[in-house]
């Protein structure tokens, strides 16, 4: 059985696109299964970026975003290879469990105001 994740890397702004994408090569091919052997379903390159705040001792980032479905079994050795390469300064790994945009409810940021109790309307 297959589920649907999302990963966000922060890789060290010092590598090249092409080093990234070799990294991106060997995580992928951690998650191939019989059932899913393109086990990415999206991946979006933002490039870099400044960070909001310092991760170890850097200001800037190299982003990717991606959505893969893969083996849950999978994980623990894919997370390992990822803590373990040093271009990776930061990621996160979520399971994607919607199956399209989220409602507009659901959607809102904290920054929000506009609310069902009237405050915030002009």
């Amino acid at each position: 059985m297959t589920r649907r994740y999302e990963i966000v890397y922060i890789f060290d702004s010092a590598q090249e696109e092409e080093q990234v994408k070799n990294h991106l090569a060997r995580f992928h091919a951690l998650l191939v299964t019989p059932e899913k052997p393109e086990p990415v379903t999206q991946s979006n390159h933002w490039g870099k970026r400044t960070m909001a705040y310092p991760i170890k001792g850097r200001e800037t980032g190299y982003y990717v975003v991606e959505q893969f479905e893969t083996d849950p079994r999978l994980l623990a050795e894919f997370e390992r290879a990822v803590k373990l390469e040093e271009g990776v300064i930061r990621y996160l790994l979520v399971v994607n469990e919607g199956e399209g945009p989220r409602p507009a409810a659901a959607a809102r940021s904290f920054g929000d105001t506009d609310d069902d109790t009237g405050e915030g309307d002009e």
